[in-house]
């Protein structure tokens, strides 16, 4: 069990995606706002090392934001 807690896996979760011109991105400044292609209530993608594994929701307990995990997705 000791290898199995050095492992380290990179977890990411895709809230929504946009596309806009390069040169609309670098004139962005500090505080701008992207709009994405989700609504709160859609679910969210949980990625371990860049692979989907899970189907998600966002949680906020005051002032923490969490993601919870509401169904895997199958391997192919």
């Amino acid at each position: 069990m000791a290898i199995v807690d050095t492992v380290k896996i990179d977890i990411s979760v895709i809230l929504g995606g946009t596309s806009m011109p390069i040169h609309q991105l670098l004139r962005m400044g500090r505080g701008a706002v992207i709009e994405l292609d989700a609504t709160e209530e859609d679910d969210v993608i949980i990625l371990a090392n860049d692979t989907p594994v899970a189907k998600g929701s966002v949680v906020v307990s005051g002032n923490r934001i969490g993601v919870e995990v509401r169904e895997l997705i199958k391997r192919t």
